[in-house]
């Protein structure tokens, strides 16, 4: 089975830090910055690492406040922000829930609901196992599964009907068995389950595993892209995130990119959105942002206006389909 978002790739332009612009609109109180999802997960981290740039760098004359709204699978930031019309002082950090959310749980919510204003980078998913687990290979995995019973091996992921569950589907069509699903509120607690040995894998994003991965309690077994990470720089004493191979190298034929980006509420004017779009520029330009995306081994696509909603569209799409073969529709 193949599984693929299909991005466009868009170059981030470098702005001097020194002087801030005029604009012809800014923040005239405390910016609320929702996060869809738990604490500890990829979005909470790359939330309040972007609420501390800003207050580092005195990028913004008013406070940024991050504001954590999991419920519903993510449906408690979003109707949160959809429910803000004209309001410009609260943002939201989305995750490809965005659009399995209301596809899953059929909630009154849809993408085109809020304002885009940028996608910030897109996000790996890695297949993880307990480094003192028996599986030195992707292959090794899969076999095991293969020759196990159904629903044997145990996937701990974020949320349910969500990327993590999509993918745990696709690797049990792979090998022909189910896996059980094992939903937590967000990656940090996912990351915890699998080094406590409570469960047999995670497919978390790099940023979520990487300090388990570093302290030897976890081992990555292969990365669901189409071509291995670029990131060179060891994170282990032996191994870069470049050394991962490919799902689809291991006989594991899946891909999945997830969406780290920005929306405002509905009704917001441009001159708003505009103000936001330079605002992560300028956090784009900061070498803590360039750290973090190798930490992360992220793809650092960066996108607004027209391509931006193209993508999101064509994401939809997507999600829908996969969304359908998995069974996860709302009824």
């Amino acid at each position: 089975m193949f599984i693929k978002l299909i991005t466009t790739l868009g170059a981030a332009a470098l702005i001097a830090l020194s002087s801030a612009p005029a604009y012809a609109w800014e923040p005239t109180k405390s910016v609320e910055f929702v996060v869809p999802a738990g604490t500890g997960g990829g979005a909470d981290q790359m939330a309040r690492l972007i609420q501390g740039m800003i207050i580092k760098h005195d990028l913004m004359k008013q406070p940024m406040v991050v504001v954590n709204k999991s419920g519903g699978a993510g449906a408690e930031g979003f109707l949160d922000v959809k429910g803000a019309k004209g309001n410009p002082h609260k943002i939201i950090i989305t995750l490809s829930n965005l659009f399995t959310t209301p596809l899953a749980t059929g909630v009154p919510f849809n993408w085109t609901d809020l304002t885009p204003v940028a996608m910030l980078a897109l996000d790996e998913f890695v297949l993880w196992v307990n480094a003192d687990s028996p599986y030195k290979s992707a292959k090794d995995y899969l076999d095991a599964v293969k020759a196990g019973d159904d629903n044997q091996f145990k996937m701990a992921g974020t949320g349910s009907k969500q990327e993590d569950h999509i993918i745990t589907v696709a690797l049990g069509k792979a090998a022909g068995k189910k896996l059980t699903y094992v939903p937590f509120k967000g990656g940090g607690d996912v990351a915890v389950q699998l080094v406590g040995g409570h469960v047999n894998s995670t497919v978390n994003n790099p940023i979520e595993a990487v300090a388990h991965w570093r302290a030897g309690k976890l081992r990555p077994l292969c990365v669901f892209d189409d071509k291995p990470l670029p990131y060179k720089t060891r994170v282990t004493d032996t191994m870069a995130w470049s050394d991962i191979p490919t799902c689809r190298q291991s006989g594991i034929d899946v891909d999945y990119l997830m969406l780290r980006g920005i929306f405002m509420a509905p009704g917001v004017t441009p001159e708003q959105v505009n103000y936001y779009v330079d605002l992560f520029r300028r956090v784009r330009a900061l070498p803590e942002w360039q750290e973090f995306m190798e930490k992360g081994a992220f793809n650092p696509t960066f996108l607004v206006g027209n391509e931006y909603s193209d993508w999101a569209r064509k994401a939809e799409g997507t999600h829908k389909s996969l969304m359908q073969e998995a069974g996860f529709i709302a009824k």
